[in-house]
């Protein structure tokens, strides 16, 4: 794989996919007989997209230059590793914020001004999670922002773009798209509880230990299904997301056997196959039933 497209990493991109997908399918038939404004969806889709690849650079770039990927379990990381320079992913991370940028004020200039703002706080939000001298990341606060940014601010805002308002259909749908997202990152931060402890990072994982943070875990994905009913209650087909459930089975198995070190890598690749499976399905659903 090449060097950059594995830093990007590419298993958490659906993390940025899939709240444009239900974001944009919440707006389906809203807009007073219109139909979506399909380029706003598409910009809105690339500003997502580069600002997790952004994020991922920016953490790649921060904990090499910390030390903090020194013993690392996980994938390879390229400062760490010496496949790349610090530099060079801190240029790659600014690339790809600036693309963000880019994107996203064409967004604005067809919106309006509040879209910058809320631009703004979310590439703030991916750099501090491991820049700057006091990365939230590093303070056990990391799910909370993922949740807020991957699921309630880019859910509601891929619908904003699209209606030039806040839904509540679409805050409805951010729950089950943040539990997803977040427990993305709460599997890559049960895998790497040894070496975060030994390196100071004190995530939420390492503050509460193994067996509560597979609770958690579990506890996210399950949460997920459970909001289905409420949203059917708008957008009946939103249930056609129950299926899946088959995506789920294998890392909730792998997580409540216990599975550490180098078996939760699999588990990532699962929980990011399912997010995008369960993304997909409820933004169809969503759609049909508008």
């Amino acid at each position: 794989m090449n060097v950059w497209l594995q830093g990007a990493r590419p298993r958490t991109l659906p993390a940025a996919v899939v709240p444009v997908l239900v974001g944009t399918a919440a707006a389906a038939g809203e807009r007073g007989g219109g139909g979506l404004v399909w380029w706003r969806a598409g910009a809105a889709l690339v500003v997502a997209l580069a600002i997790q690849v952004a994020t991922n650079y920016v953490n790649d770039y921060a904990d090499g230059v910390r030390g903090t990927d020194d013993r690392r379990v996980g994938p390879v990381r390229l400062v760490a590793s010496g496949l790349a320079s610090a530099s060079a992913v801190k240029k790659a991370a600014l690339v790809a914020g600036l693309v963000a940028c880019a994107f996203g004020l064409a967004l604005a200039a067809a919106v309006g001004p509040e879209v910058v703002v809320i631009g703004a706080l979310s590439l703030a939000a991916g750099y501090f999670y491991t820049g700057g001298p006091s990365p939230y990341g590093y303070l056990g606060l990391g799910e909370l922002f993922v949740f807020t940014f991957f699921g309630v601010v880019a859910t509601t805002g891929s619908a904003y773009v699209q209606l030039d308002d806040v839904q509540v259909l679409a805050l409805g749908a951010s729950v089950p798209v943040g539990c997803l997202a977040t427990a993305l990152l709460v599997v890559n931060n049960l895998r790497d509880i040894p070496t975060d402890a030994i390196a100071g990072k004190r995530t939420l994982a390492v503050r509460l230990g193994d067996g509560p943070t597979r609770a958690l875990y579990l506890g996210l994905v399950v949460a997920t299904f459970l909001a289905l009913p409420i949203l059917a209650i708008r957008r009946p087909l939103a249930l056609i997301a129950l299926a899946a459930i088959a995506l789920a089975v294998k890392p909730m198995r792998a997580i409540a056997s216990g599975a550490t070190g180098s078996a939760l890598i699999p588990v990532l690749g699962d929980t990011g196959r399912l997010q995008l499976g369960f993304g997909a399905l409820l933004a169809l659903g969503m759609a049909l039933s508008a």
